[in-house]
């Protein structure tokens, strides 16, 4: 979760309105996987590092590595008994290293994702686990301001309402990808932090279970997260995220959004209609106008008239100019801290929507389109520059600057300039 390194994948890169890709475990939280912090949605191709095991690590390097990161935890307030019983036993996960190393070049349109994340049986599932736990969901709104739809969407998608919270170690992945050292800084504070767990007495190491990168729980927070926000909603004692009893995981959810700034009552965006000839320069998040400013230059609500006043608001066309567009406000960056893929933001809100009562998405998608490989995203990435609309990278993501690459193509070709990076973009450019 949460920003969280969230990882069920690798660094993925920035997809912005480009074709989205996403990574989907079969048994994991149906999160596109953001590696790193402010990564998002495209894939990418395999890490060409051998493992550590491979290079003659494993379990004794992995021990000779605990050795050496017993003073440094010591100095950071991990009581000596709490690191020995912890990390004395730790063992060394190679599929954690090969998850984490080989990744596959998952392809997944948002409106796929989308047929998953909110299908008819997600919606019911989850309506059921709102009433089933009403009450709590009920009360946890009224203390910290975030709906119970919103929660309840969030532990839809990151563990199916309880099913799959993860059953991997937790000390033994985050031990594994510390020793591995391509991001030990990171893992290195997150095992800290999952020290500090057990040191606090929230959980014991073996019930410190999760996703093979380290999300825990119904919602799956990274022990960071959870040592910042993690709260004792039942008031036993303990923060538990992990047990059968969600309440705990809820309310941490909510308490972070609301850290975060969450605004009670507003959406995170309506689905609109544009008017013919819109200047898709608009659909841009660093353009806000209010509701009342986009309505005067044609954005509406589907049904007409302007969308209620909820703030300020941009316009977000995740497939480009033939998918549907929705107008966003600030509630939206606050589930972006979740996760940072626009899909899963979407996803989020549109599942807690349905559960809520609303109606499925109404505008079509470009389902003809599917998502670029990532070859094919840096054969584009390359033909733009050459062309005279540099990139500025080529690293297959399809970031903002590669975006604004895209939309100044688009127009010195005189097509909608909605920076949706699309096969048929490719094939004209490959046609040049």
């Amino acid at each position: 979760m949460i920003r969280h390194y969230a990882m069920i994948s690798g660094i993925l890169a920035t997809a912005g309105m480009g074709a989205p890709a996403f990574a989907l475990g079969p048994t994991e939280s149906l999160r596109p996987a953001p590696r790193a912090p402010q990564a998002v949605l495209a894939a990418v191709a395999p890490v060409a590092q051998e493992p550590a095991a491979e290079a003659g690590g494993g379990d004794a390097g992995l021990r000779a590595w605990v050795k050496d990161f017993r003073p440094r935890a010591l100095q950071q307030g991990i009581d000596p008994d709490v690191f020995d019983r912890a990390l004395d036993t730790v063992s060394y996960d190679p599929e954690v290293i090969r998850r984490d190393r080989n990744q596959s070049e998952f392809t997944k349109t948002i409106w796929d994702y989308l047929d998953t994340a909110t299908s008819d049986l997600r919606v019911q599932n989850g309506q059921k686990a709102l009433a089933q736990w009403q009450r709590t969901l009920e009360e946890i709104e009224a203390e910290y301001g975030v709906e119970k739809e919103v929660v309840t969407a969030i532990w839809g998608l990151e563990s199916a309402y309880g099913s799959f919270r993860g059953g991997d170690r937790v000390l033994d992945s985050l031990a594994t990808l510390a020793y591995d050292a391509r991001r030990a800084e990171f893992f290195e504070g997150e095992l800290l932090d999952a020290l500090r767990i057990l040191q606090a007495g929230d959980t014991d190491a073996d019930q410190l279970r999760g996703s093979w990168a380290g999300a825990m729980g119904h919602t799956q927070f990274m022990p960071s997260s959870f040592h910042a926000h993690a709260v004792d909603w039942d008031g036993d004692g303990r923060r538990d995220i992990w047990g059968d009893d969600p309440s705990d995981a809820l309310a941490s959810t909510a308490a972070y959004l609301k850290h975060f700034g969450w605004t009670e009552g507003q959406p995170w965006g309506i689905e609109v209609a544009l008017p013919e000839g819109f200047d898709y320069l608009l659909a841009d998040r660093a353009v806000t106008k209010t509701p009342a400013e986009w309505a005067d230059l044609g954005v509406t609500a589907l049904e007409g008239g302007p969308v209620a006043d909820h703030g300020p608001a941009s316009i977000l066309l995740p497939a480009g100019a033939a998918g549907a567009a929705f107008m966003i406000f600030p509630n939206f960056a606050v589930i972006e801290r979740y996760n940072t893929a626009d899909a899963y933001v979407i996803g989020v809100g549109h599942l807690a929507d349905r559960i809520g009562g609303a109606g499925e998405i109404q505008q079509d998608w470009p389902r003809e389109d599917r998502a670029l490989s990532f070859d094919e995203r840096i054969e584009l990435q390359t033909l733009l520059t050459e062309a005279g609309f540099d990139t500025q990278k080529i690293d297959a993501k399809i970031g903002p600057l590669t975006v604004n690459a895209v939309r100044s193509y688009q127009k010195s070709e005189g097509i909608a300039p909605d920076g949706y990076a699309s096969p048929r973009l490719l094939a004209r450019l490959r046609a040049e």
